[in-house]
């Protein structure tokens, strides 16, 4: 299948493509709202201000796609691969990306509001000023991300894996982060209004330093 077959047939109804084979198309600026993509192989694809919104990517391959602008809200995108995608400003608000791969992801500026990330590996990623308020990071791993000016207000990041993390300038108003190891974690320059777990490890630190 190609990529104007694949059109051709949504636009006459069908929304079943399950485990389609589509690599390096270009499939920008189309509407795909609700289609059911899981276990598809796009890698590599263009899907730049397309609409997916409540789409079915369910362990569907995205790894390398251009996502720009891309419209998943309320998408369905558990254990999905999404390895150095760019999804720069995209809309993922309120998507399930829980176990999804996005190691080395551009996600800068994207839309990330309320989304499930639990035990995602999020590695590696830029999420430079993403909205991720209100967002589930139970279990995420964030090991070297960078969450410069990132909105993280409200957000649960208990168990959170955040080594290396670059939190420069985040909102971290308000978050969860019980079970956190935070004695590494450099949180110079962060809003922590109304988070109190934050300050406990801090002068745990602090602590140490003065005793040795």
């Amino acid at each position: 299948m190609d990529a104007d077959e694949l059109l051709r047939r949504y636009q006459a109804g069908e929304r079943n493509f399950t485990s389609v084979c589509l690599h390096s198309v270009n499939l920008s600026e189309v509407c795909l709202a609700g289609i059911n993509l899981s276990r598809a192989s796009l890698v590599n694809v263009t899907l730049s201000h397309s609409m997916l919104r409540g789409a079915n990517l369910i362990e569907a391959n995205l790894a390398a796609s251009y996502l720009w602008r891309t419209n998943f809200s309320g998408a369905n995108l558990i254990w999905a691969n999404l390895k150095a995608a760019n999804l720069i400003r995209a809309n993922l608000s309120e998507v399930d990306l829980h176990k999804a791969s996005l190691q080395k992801a551009d996600l800068r500026l994207a839309q990330l509001q309320n989304a499930d990330l639990s035990g995602a590996d999020l590695s590696g990623a830029d999420l430079s000023y993403a909205n991720l308020s209100g967002a589930n990071l139970v279990g995420a791993n964030l090991n070297s991300a960078n969450l410069t000016g990132a909105n993280l207000s409200q957000a649960d990041l208990s168990y959170a894996s955040l080594s290396k993390t670059i939190l420069f300038k985040a909102d971290l108003s308000d978050v969860d982060l019980s079970q956190v190891n935070l004695t590494k974690v450099d949180l110079y320059d962060c809003l922590l209004s109304n988070s109190h777990e934050l300050f406990i490890p801090i002068q745990e630190e602090k602590e140490l330093e003065t005793q040795v």
